[in-house]
């Protein structure tokens, strides 16, 4: 374990002591899109009132950032590279005011046509726009193992064989973007889209095809996206809004989630696909840079496998720490779910006054659980350090799992997509074993 990989947390440790997470801020720039993504509710094909945060805007938003100690922005939509010329001027605010965390991605549009004279020299440019900012990661969307149901469900013909063009550019820069995968049922091409429980007699051989189907699914998006070229790996969890959801008071006020069918499962369906996700994520880990703390997943399984006796997640820290702006209006929401509880402008938000009192368990969006888990232990060694002893020593397979994210993310040099994978510190985690900790109902 390096030294230097420490130091970006020794930095912060005075913000746990204030019982805090360093704060992140999504900021949805606009929702126009030019995609069909069956799964969101911004598809060029949506209709919905359109919207563009004004420069004046953002730019109060960002001095907000840096006046509160915000140490990281993303900036989203809708398509944020539609607004390529604004966002690179937005990302070198950001980096000015002392952001050290800046992200942004794609739906890859500007990835088609790679078979057209003048790509290369396209992409080169935008490379080059992008390199001279101080953007820490960067993140391409792809939805499926099978490239043509990626390319059709977004409605970007060719985009996969561009990426895989452009990708040695943005290296050659001295970028390394990341995979960003939404789960979805067509994640497998038709191995999971056509999985229907009608097909099987009893609810029990269906979950457990169900999970096979995913394991082998996720097993070839991963082999894909590093043949791609690809170095790191996010996986959103699926981001719909069931009625029950809707009764405890989530209102979306981010369009990304969404009621269609592709991303809607059932809490049984939910607790086979995060198991095989649990599964099939270490066998990966050694040649991939895959955001998903596994500790992470595992409470996800439990919540959904309704384990009895199973050490509690830890409560999202969105409204805390965490803050979502809205393209709409540009006000400030606790997160892109919790649309009926508008806290105002960024720039007037009292952040000493949010705290952390209530545990919101109400969706998963990976954004905000995903730091939130990861970060509950070191919160507990500060303010509850009995409660930490006696979590870690009730669920030692989430204790397991917890060390070994954090020693894996410093092997990851904290994900800095600014830095090429280190292929031999990664070497450690490839005789890792999996995670075969729970039964399937």
């Amino acid at each position: 374990m390096q030294q230097n990989g420490w130091r970006p947390i020794a930095r912060r440790m005075a913000q746990f002591g204030r019982n805090r997470i360093p704060a992140q801020l999504v900021i949805q720039t606009t929702n126009h899109c030019n995609a069909t993504c069956p799964q969101c509710g911004m598809r060029r094909t949506a209709r919905l009132q359109r919207s563009t945060l004004s420069d004046e805007t953002i730019t109060r938003i960002l001095d907000g950032c840096a006046a509160r100690g915000v140490q990281a922005v993303s900036f989203t939509g809708g398509e944020p590279l539609m607004l390529l010329e604004r966002l690179v001027e937005w990302i070198r605010h950001a980096g000015r005011a002392g952001i050290p965390f800046i992200r942004t991605g794609t739906n890859g549009f500007l990835f088609c046509g790679a078979d057209r004279p003048g790509f290369k020299t396209r992409i080169e440019r935008l490379v080059h726009r992008l390199a001279a900012t101080p953007l820490r990661n960067f993140w391409i969307s792809l939805d499926s193992a099978e490239p043509d149901i990626h390319e059709r469900m977004r409605g970007l013909p060719g985009v996969v064989a561009g990426i895989q063009k452009a990708l040695p550019i943005f290296h050659a820069h001295g970028i390394y973007p990341s995979a960003n995968l939404g789960l979805n049922r067509q994640l497998g091409g038709d191995d999971t889209a056509s999985l229907r429980p009608d097909d099987y007699s009893r609810r029990a051989d269906y979950l457990n095809a169900f999970y096979h189907a995913y394991v082998s699914a996720l097993d070839r998006f991963y082999d894909s996206v590093r043949k791609l070229g690809f170095t790191t790996v996010n996986t959103c969890y699926p981001m719909s809004i069931s009625v029950r959801e809707q009764e405890t008071g989530l209102s979306a006020v981010y369009a990304a989630t969404t009621t269609e069918d592709i991303v809607r499962y059932a809490a049984d369906e939910k607790a086979a696909l995060y198991k095989a996700l649990l599964d099939t994520i270490p066998r990966h880990r050694h040649q991939l840079r895959i955001f998903s703390p596994l500790s992470a997943v595992y409470m996800l399984h439990r919540a959904y496998h309704g384990s009895n006796g199973a050490v509690q997640a830890a409560g999202c820290r969105g409204g805390v720490d965490f803050f979502f702006v809205d393209a709409k209006d540009g006000d400030t929401y606790p997160c892109g779910y919790r649309g009926n509880e508008n806290l105002g402008k960024f720039w007037e938000l009292d952040m000493d006054a949010r705290r952390p009192d209530q545990d919101c368990h109400r969706c998963d969006w990976e954004c905000f659980r995903d730091p939130s888990e990861l970060c509950a232990p070191l919160l507990q060694a500060f303010h509850a350090p009995i409660r930490l002893v006696r979590t870690m020593a009730a669920d030692r397979a989430y204790a397991r799992l917890w060390a070994g994210d954090m020693r894996y993310y410093l092997a990851c040099d904290l994900f800095d997509g600014r830095k090429p994978i280190d292929t031999r510190r990664l070497g450690r985690f490839k005789k890792r074993p999996t995670y075969q900790i729970l039964s399937l109902r």
